[in-house]
């Protein structure tokens, strides 16, 4: 059984990540990475040391799909690295968990 990472960003520095760090935690996060930035910006240092720390049987979690993805192309892009590296992928709001079938097909669709 792989770690569980959690990732939790909010656009402004004003907003507050208590939500996200809370559903992170409860669906059993160890280690979370989180920011403070615009979804916009290529350069997410969080994102970027995430994905260098995962690896085969590991699972990625995080509140909703848009806090990790800038467009439905990086969103894309990210899926394909995940399944690549035999990294599982949940979004707690959205209901996927590509752990599943139905998770991995819904995921495909998207």
């Amino acid at each position: 059984m792989g770690k569980i990472f959690g990732y939790a960003r909010v656009s402004t520095q004003d907003q507050n990540l208590e939500l996200q760090m809370d559903a992170l935690q409860k669906a059993g996060a160890a280690v979370i990475y989180k920011e403070k930035m615009t979804g916009t910006k290529k350069e997410r240092l969080e994102l970027e040391q995430l994905l260098k720390a995962i690896s085969e049987g590991d699972t990625v979690v995080v509140y909703k799909l848009d806090r990790i993805s800038r467009s439905t192309k990086h969103l894309i892009e990210l899926a394909e690295t995940f399944e690549e590296r035999k990294v599982n992928f949940v979004s707690i709001s959205d209901s996927i968990d590509t752990s599943t079938a139905m998770g991995r097909f819904f995921f495909r669709c998207v």
